[in-house]
């Protein structure tokens, strides 16, 4: 008779607590302090991937680098107005 093991037949995988908080700081920083929450986003996001290897750190990773450049952007358009950086909708 043969038997088999739970365990060597289904594999968890566990989300790292950094990649977690890597991917909810690329996405609050889209909206909220890129300056801060990108390169927080970048490190987390990193650090979970070197440990886990999860899809949810790489997502971490390139959304605080989508902070950054967002970032970017922002200082240059608001050098260009002479210091500003106004919206206006509608």
């Amino acid at each position: 008779m043969s038997s088999y093991s739970r365990t060597s037949a289904h594999k968890t995988s566990r989300t790292s607590g950094l990649a977690i908080a890597g991917l909810v700081c690329g996405i609050v920083g889209l909206l909220f302090l890129p300056i801060i929450l990108g390169p927080l986003a970048v490190i987390f996001g990193a650090v979970a991937l070197r440990q886990t290897g999860s899809a949810m750190a790489k997502w971490g990773i390139g959304l605080g680098v989508v902070d950054i450049v967002l970032m970017i952007v922002m200082f240059a358009v608001a050098a260009h107005n002479g210091g500003s950086f106004t919206w206006n909708i509608g």
